[in-house]
């Protein structure tokens, strides 16, 4: 399906920045004040999380690993590093990617890390079962952070998460939403206030059991989110020269603008991050997977 207008300028937005802006040292040493990581990441990942993340879908040596919207690499490829995973790290923006394998390359991955620009509604890979990626049942463990908020084909993307998946593959996601039950004029603060696609039309529980999979766990991670927010916009307002370096003037002032609506939206409750775990749909998982 053709990208619409507002898509492609997200796209070419993230490559700008993966370009320009994260991999200078001043953003670099945000990250690693903030997130705890040096990546050149755009991420709301957090090392704590990304460490949960890791527990929860079980990685190891013996693990088929997909990552969606992977930027840079994080935390993909630290994830890769600390539980000896195979990993598949796919996003658009080239820019990242070209970072992520530079990374790869730098920290001993390049063998097992796959590194593809691709579409998450159109995966390039085999689907699920047997013949599937490695010849035995798909991928078995799937993360996104943050990515369905910013794509109009949520549900696409969740269908094509559960068609490339092993039959005990575990997926685990973060993703920014409206809180429920505002009212119009709130509803529209928290639009302006979250990511470009933020709308959904439907609750994420709904749609993944639309989209062939079970919630086996559902968190509320929003007061962590808004911390890790705070601390990097902290940052980022005290290094505007750095925006102003690459978006120039107008467009650092107009970056910064949708920051301080975030920040009232955060501050108002008008917005909410969740992380939700998903398996197959009939199939039983171990207790112990919940986030």
């Amino acid at each position: 399906m053709p990208r619409t207008a507002s898509e492609q300028a997200l796209i070419e937005r993230f490559s700008r920045t993966y370009r320009h802006l994260t991999q200078s040292e001043t953003m670099l040493g945000i990250e690693r004040a903030v997130c705890g990581c040096d990546y050149g990441c755009t991420s709301w990942t957090t090392r704590e999380e990304a460490d949960d993340i890791g527990n929860i879908l079980g990685l190891g040596p013996a693990t088929r690993y997909l990552e969606i919207g992977a930027g840079s690499g994080w935390p993909g490829l630290y994830l890769a590093k600390r539980t000896g995973c195979e990993a598949a790290l796919i996003d658009l923006p080239l820019e990242g990617l070209q970072a992520a394998r530079e990374r790869a390359a730098k920290d001993g991955l390049a063998d097992r890390c796959r590194i593809v620009q691709a579409d998450g509604a159109a995966l390039p890979f085999a689907g699920g079962g047997p013949g599937g990626p490695g010849g035995s049942g798909g991928f078995d463990a799937i993360y996104h952070s943050d990515v369905l908020c910013c794509l109009i084909e949520k549900q696409a993307v969740l269908e094509e998460c559960r068609r490339i998946a092993g039959d005990e593959a575990k997926m685990v996601f973060s993703v920014i939403s409206i809180a429920p039950g505002l009212s119009d004029a709130d509803y529209e603060t928290a639009a302006a206030g979250g990511p470009t696609f933020i709308e959904s039309p439907m609750d994420y529980a709904e749609m993944l059991a639309r989209t062939g999979w079970t919630v086996t766990a559902r968190g509320d991670v929003t007061a962590e989110y808004s911390e890790t927010f705070g601390n990097m916009f902290g940052f980022e307002k005290t290094n505007i020269d750095e925006f102003e370096r690459v978006h120039g003037a107008e467009g650092a002032a107009e970056l910064m603008g949708r920051r301080e609506r975030t920040l009232e939206a955060l501050e108002r409750d008008l917005l909410r991050r969740e992380i939700f775990a998903a398996v197959p749909a009939g199939v039983r998982m171990a207790r112990d997977f919940q986030p």
